[in-house]
């Protein structure tokens, strides 16, 4: 029998020009509040870089899982602090949640959500 290794995290990749900040972020297994206690102060300085930021992020959701009610009150409140500073957030993934989830973000985040299953179609339409 072949045991797996299950990971569970988030990573954050980000790189900045001029007043733009680019966000990638990688979900995998199942999402703590510990994850977005972690992520959240390297996003908040990231963004205070800037006078006005204008930030556009991927979300790789391929290897996510789920996530615990307290992540998503985590992950809710990141969107509230921050929803107004994302132009473009686009989600790649391949579960059906992933989608309906990216739905719902709309409602408590400005700019434009997308869900996509292929992510060189999700590069694409964050760099248009």
């Amino acid at each position: 029998m072949k045991s797996r290794i299950i990971t569970n995290g988030l990573s954050i990749g980000i790189e900045r020009h001029q007043t733009n900040v680019y966000f990638l972020l990688k979900a995998t297994g199942t999402l703590t509040r510990q994850d977005f206690e972690i992520v959240s102060p390297v996003i908040d300085s990231a963004l205070q870089a800037s006078d006005k930021p204008r930030a556009r992020a991927l979300i790789d959701a391929t290897e996510l899982d789920k996530w615990d009610a307290k992540a998503a009150w985590y992950d809710l409140k990141l969107c509230l602090k921050h929803g107004r500073e994302f132009e473009k957030v686009a989600v790649y993934g391949n579960k059906k949640w992933q989608h309906k989830y990216t739905k719902i973000a709309n409602w408590f985040m400005g700019g434009k959500k997308q869900f996509f299953e292929d992510k060189d179609r999700a590069l694409e339409w964050l760099s248009e």
